[in-house]
């Protein structure tokens, strides 16, 4: 999915949605192995077997345009339907509506079980004419003046596509059996809504036109099908650990009332977590279907649980896993069950070999030479800083800000301006996981006189010995009259945030229970993106040793787990392996820094301000030492890709390779994750 979404960044800064259809197609289409039968509508299956133990042979489909009608035989099937109509034709247990509070004690479920779904929406996209666009509204366009929508919803002419996600009907309806209904019900609403903006005068919009209303309701949810786990609400907001992870979600319990749009409560009910959550392989095959995979928005999940697992990217990565893991049970001839319980530590590291989106998993593949090599580079980040300042922010609110910690921290200084003598308030606070970049435990904390000036760098004599690399986080208290300054430019391993106003935004009816401590609610780092405040720790980190590279994550857990050298400024840096005994080599794989905690668009929301990650390594090459002298066997020039597989058309025998980093897309430091050796 990461590579979907920097491969977009690079074509489609606007976030069309017509050119992200086109980079996964492609995507598809230069995969050698796939076959794509599109408009394939699967209408017909064979499976045998009693209702609690069944086995699909075949699924027969029919192509629309080609008027072909397909069988697909094959040992293994998979269901990502939505709808999960390959599933139910096949007599899978699923699930529907939401269960009951008894059932899995969730905060959120129902005292009695019903038939509630959430509901669809269709979107819109709209753009600025330069002559003025006349609207004649359509005879079946809903008057929304009789409806709650132009007293309860925001309605905006600079709004249009995913901002419109609560244009939402039919979670009181069949989503399935009631398309058409909730169809025709959506598109009203939306010519309705769109009427008013052009005709009721309120609004600035005269020079605007409809650029594209979609086609088909936005599917929220259906069918759920029940594997061997049912993943619930409490596992989403307690971030429980699965020994069987596979993937994993970052959005929140997100549920929707049952009315939609026409609803006078709040759009949505939100309960955020305070950082990801796995999600296990035992929600991805059926329970009773025994070669049966699924993914998306149709997995074994609770209705709760399922609000936060049901969105797009989250639904992508569970599909890697469940793909990697048809593919693992072929070559093992194993059954999906049999390989969760058998192989489930070899998925998983065919998922990290493959660089996916699985956090807090460890590189433990005995075929990887790395693991076992010597590192050194060129140069190590040694003292973590950031000194020059391009703006300042008077501390009206409190401000936060991420550090790795790695082995202590013994001190922490801030470049302050201050109005008048008085006293600063600095904390230092731990995160509640490794996973996690909230505040969480308050660990030590000072109170800083301060003397009025500018450009003053103050000492926070704040300490911590951790009993492993951790991140934490300086929280600066508010204070009138004293500011901070700050650089736009991010650093690796570090974030900054602002606490927000006002806690709890009452329009969402937020769960705000001791049990659930919302910390993500208090913080807010989208209003400093890619900004970091200008601090010196006093004492030297290892957080950015080149031994990161082989210390089996390739994603920030803990600490940025991450290589990077000193300022490059203008030389090459390169990291090294190195053996006792030459080895034969066949590959050598490299992950770049790709700035993972960037929030990508992808539908009409924003625009990047750049179009490949500028921390991304651009011009790299591999050099092997081999008869007394360095070899070049690989190299790349304007990379933008994170993860790179270089196979050699003949193995090279070597006791000494090294990456050498000649450029990047605009950082100052060369950065890499991972490198392995095969």
């Amino acid at each position: 999915m990461g590579e979907l979404h920097l491969e977009n960044l690079y074509r489609n800064q606007e976030g069309n949605p017509y050119i992200w259809d086109l980079v996964v197609h492609e995507a598809v289409m230069a995969e050698p192995n796939i076959e794509l039968f599109l408009n394939t509508d699967v209408r017909e299956l064979d499976a045998v077997g009693d209702p609690t133990s069944r086995h699909i042979q075949s699924v027969t489909g029919w192509m629309m345009g080609s008027e072909r009608l397909i069988r697909f035989e094959s040992p293994l099937f998979m269901d990502c339907t939505g709808d999960g109509l390959v599933g139910f034709l096949a007599s899978a247990n699923y699930r529907s509506g939401r269960e009951p509070q008894a059932e899995f004690n969730e905060p959120w479920a129902p005292e009695k079980a019903d038939d509630i779904t959430l509901g669809s929406t269709i979107f819109f996209h709209t753009k600025r004419s330069n002559v003025p666009v006349p609207f004649v509204r359509p005879s079946f366009a809903k008057d929304i003046t009789q409806t709650s929508i132009p007293v309860s919803r925001i309605l905006s002419t600079g709004d249009s596509g995913a901002k419109y996600w609560w244009i939402e009907f039919g979670g009181e309806l069949d989503t399935i059996h009631d398309d058409s209904r909730i169809r025709d019900e959506l598109w009203s609403a939306v010519y309705g809504i769109w009427d008013y903006i052009k005709n009721s005068g309120k609004f600035d919009a005269d020079h605007l036109t409809l650029e594209w209303v979609g086609a088909i309701p936005g599917k929220r949810e259906s069918r759920r099908f029940v594997g061997d786990y049912i993943l619930t609400q409490n596992d989403v907001i307690k971030q429980k650990v699965f020994e069987d992870a596979v993937a994993y979600g970052g959005w929140m319990v997100d549920l929707h009332p049952p009315k939609g749009m026409y609803t006078e409560q709040g759009a949505a009910q939100n309960m955020y977590t305070n950082g990801i959550f796995q999600i296990p392989y035992r929600s991805l095959y059926s329970v009773n279907v025994d070669n049966l995979f699924f993914a998306g928005r149709n997995i074994s999940a609770s209705h709760a649980g399922f609000g936060a697992t049901r969105v797009m990217a989250t639904c992508a990565i569970m599909g890697e896993a469940a793909g990697t893991a048809a593919a693992m049970c072929l070559d093992l001839n194993a059954s999906p069950r049999g390989l969760a319980q058998q192989h489930i530590q070899a998925l998983q590291q065919q998922l990290l070999a493959q660089d996916a989106s699985l956090i807090g998993v460890s590189n433990s593949d005995v075929n990887d030479h790395a693991r076992i090599a010597t590192v050194k580079a060129s140069s190590s980040l040694q003292r973590l800083a950031i000194e020059e300042s391009d703006t300042v922010r008077e501390l009206d609110r409190d401000l936060a800000f991420l550090v790795p910690v790695e082995p202590s921290l013994d001190g922490i200084e801030l470049l302050v301006d201050v109005e008048k003598d008085t006293v600063l308030e600095v904390e230092l606070w731990a995160t509640e996981r490794p996973e996690n970049y909230l505040p969480h435990r308050k660990v030590s904390e000072k109170t800083i006189s301060l003397r009025s000036g500018t450009r003053q760098w103050i000492t926070a004599d704040l300490h911590w010995t951790p009993m492993a690399v951790a991140n934490s986080c300086v929280i600066i208290r508010a204070k009138p009259g004293v500011s901070v300054h700050l650089q736009s430019q991010a650093r690796t391993g570090t974030l900054t945030y602002v606490h927000k106003p006002e806690r709890i935004p009452n329009q969402f009816h937020i769960d705000n229970t001791d049990a659930y401590p919302p910390a993500a609610l208090e913080w807010d780092m989208k209003e400093l993106p890619r900004t970091s405040v200008c601090f010196r720790m006093r004492s030297p980190t290892t957080a950015y040793a080149s031994s990161k590279v082989t210390n089996g994550y390739a994603r920030p857990y803990g600490g940025p787990n991450c290589w990077s050298s000193a300022l490059l400024k203008g030389s090459q840096e390169w990291v090294e392996l190195s053996w006792p005994q030459p080895l034969e080599l066949s590959k050598v794989t490299v992950t770049f820094n790709d700035d993972v905690n960037e929030h990508l668009n992808n539908l009409h929301k924003w625009i990047t301000p750049y179009r490949i990650t500028p921390e991304m390594v651009k011009d790299y090459r591999i050099e092997a030492f081999m008869d007394g002298s360095w070899v070049v066997v690989a190299r790349e020039t304007n990379n933008r890709r994170r993860h790179r597989v270089h196979n050699f058309e003949s193995s090279i025998k070597t006791s000494t390779i090294r990456l050498v980093i000649e450029s990047t897309h605009g950082a100052a430091f060369a950065e890499v994750y991972e490198i392995r050796a095969y």
